[in-house]
């Protein structure tokens, strides 16, 4: 597609692949018949999404809010603000974000604007943090000093939550304590570290192994346990933003890419077959607005 930073790949049994345009606006289904709806019309700059047991999706940006799917209106839905930026805290807007195995939503904030210059090295600003959003909508912080938070994700066992930092260019693991009334974090340790790209989205199979978009090179690599990349899936446009497991079994791997590098300037959505089935991703359970909770 003409243009397009595509963000946010889930997959839904009933509208197939769901992605966000951060560059045009909105978020889309791509069905396997090729037939694709807007499903949130308008919004741009959303960063990550995830699925919503409430028929919507909680999406990020300027806020991390709740918005139903709205297929076929060209009006904004109703938005339920879960978590709102602050400038003066250093919380100027919010990136990836995923769910644990009860439906809480961990997302990480940015301390600036500047993304493009961020990702390359070349400009620095005030560190983000990661922030859980809880059933009844309480909101925490788990950890800060995280130089640009991208891609998240769960492992199997989903008491360990990867965490992507593009601006260091390596993975975070934290290791959390699920049993009290709100998450904590129990450890936080350097997973792995990427120097040759630049991390941007990430997904894990349930193996274990951890899937990992290298921004601007072209690639998804793939490392086990210890952090070493032991697998490379190759993408022929540059800009591989991130990705997700879906179809049948959970075998395919869904990868959703920008526009930035190509020589057409488009965007593009690949997909590949895998040895291994992915996670699934827990619907969010926090609140709507439409009477739940």
């Amino acid at each position: 597609m003409p243009g397009g930073l595509l963000e946010g790949p889930r997959y839904d049994s009933r509208w197939g692949l769901i992605y966000a345009d951060a560059a045009h606006g909105g978020v889309h289904s791509l069905a396997e018949n090729g037939t694709g709806h807007v499903l949130i019309p308008h919004r741009r700059g959303i960063g990550g999404l995830v699925l919503h047991e409430q028929d919507g999706a909680v999406i990020t940006g300027r806020n991390v809010a709740y918005k139903p799917f709205t297929p076929g209106r060209t009006e904004p839905a109703p938005t339920e603000v879960l978590l709102d930026k602050d400038p003066k805290a250093h919380r100027v807007g919010f990136n990836d974000l995923t769910t644990d195995l009860a439906g809480r939503v961990y997302v990480g904030s940015l301390g600036f604007v500047a993304m493009e210059d961020a990702v390359d090295g070349s400009a620095a600003g005030p560190p983000g943090s990661l922030w859980v959003i809880d059933l009844d909508g309480a909101v925490s912080s788990l950890a800060d000093d995280i130089a640009l938070s991208n891609g998240m994700a769960f492992d199997p066992t989903g008491t360990v939550l990867y965490q992507c930092d593009s601006g260091r260019r390596l993975v975070f693991a934290y290791e959390l304590d699920l049993e009290g009334a709100l998450p904590k974090v129990v450890e936080r340790s350097v997973f792995a570290e990427l120097p040759e790209g630049v991390p941007d989205g990430i997904a894990v199979d349930v193996e274990g192994g951890v899937w990992v978009a290298l921004a601007h090179q072209g690639k998804i690599v793939g490392l086990e346990q210890s952090g070493r990349v032991v697998d490379t899936i190759t993408i022929p446009l540059p800009m591989v933003t991130s990705m997700c497991f879906g179809g049948a079994g959970m075998r395919t791997l869904y990868i959703v890419t920008g526009a930035h590098g190509d020589p057409d300037g488009s965007a593009g959505i690949f997909a590949c077959e895998m040895d291994v089935a992915g996670v699934p991703i827990a619907p969010a359970r926090t609140p709507t607005g439409r009477g739940q909770r």
